[in-house]
């Protein structure tokens, strides 16, 4: 297959390429990544997936350069290499039906938690809200493995966001822009947690509220994520 299937083919592989495209270049932008690290994904709809490639900018980064998965990681199309994390987004979209997108990114402060094996507490509502509860750390594995993939969904659960031990971020969310809202959440608060920690010991959201709004997360989850909220 050409480039041109990434486009043409079919409406929901161009659809979810360019959102694909767009979040990946609003992750680079703001500064979730350098370079050419970090990744993204969508899920088609038809059984494949569509994926940032490996060693490209981002700026330079065009919808033709994406590529085209089944659910084993075999190409289908496009002009790119898929991203040698391929086997992380997959273990995601095999775990949730419901996922729609995944984002993985090496921002600042949600890094120093993953490298220094701590997990980033639910301390302000809007983690709860957003990703389910506390950020947990998932056990090293090396990079673009498949025991790394499958650590990854394991570790995160319920939950939208998990960290890598030495590593970095991965979240999911209904579609790829929604997994990069995620991601901000969960950096925004590991700069909130650092800072508090210098200031003194941080508090804890009551209980109470945690499991409401941790209700709030599920509910929106059940109802919003799925092959049927998704263009």
């Amino acid at each position: 297959m050409n480039a041109e299937d990434v486009n043409e083919v079919s409406p929901p592989r161009r659809d979810t390429a360019r959102a694909v495209l767009e979040t990946a270049q609003a992750m680079y932008a703001k500064g979730l990544v350098e370079g050419t690290a970090g990744n993204v994904s969508g899920r088609v709809g038809d059984g494949t997936f569509c994926l940032t490639p490996s060693s490209l900018g981002y700026e330079a980064m065009r919808t033709t350069d994406l590529v085209i998965v089944d659910a084993d990681g075999a190409v289908l199309a496009g002009n790119g290499h898929p991203s040698s994390e391929k086997a992380l987004h997959l273990a995601c979209y095999r775990q949730w039906a419901e996922v729609g997108g995944v984002v993985h990114c090496h921002p600042l402060y949600a890094s120093m938690f993953a490298v220094a094996r701590q997990t980033i507490p639910a301390a302000i509502e809007e983690v709860v809200i957003y990703i389910g509860g506390d950020v947990e750390v998932c056990d090293y594995h090396l990079t673009g493995s498949d025991e790394l993939g499958e650590a990854v969904a394991a570790a995160m659960g319920e939950r939208s966001a998990v960290l890598m031990a030495n590593h970095g971020l991965v979240t999911v969310g209904r579609d790829p822009a929604d997994a990069l809202h995620a991601a901000l959440v969960v950096e925004r608060t590991a700069h909130i947690v650092w800072g508090a920690r210098l200031l003194g010991k941080p508090g804890s959201v009551p209980e109470k509220v945690n499991e409401d709004f941790a209700g709030v997360y599920r509910w929106v989850r059940e109802s919003t994520w799925g092959a049927e909220s998704r263009p």
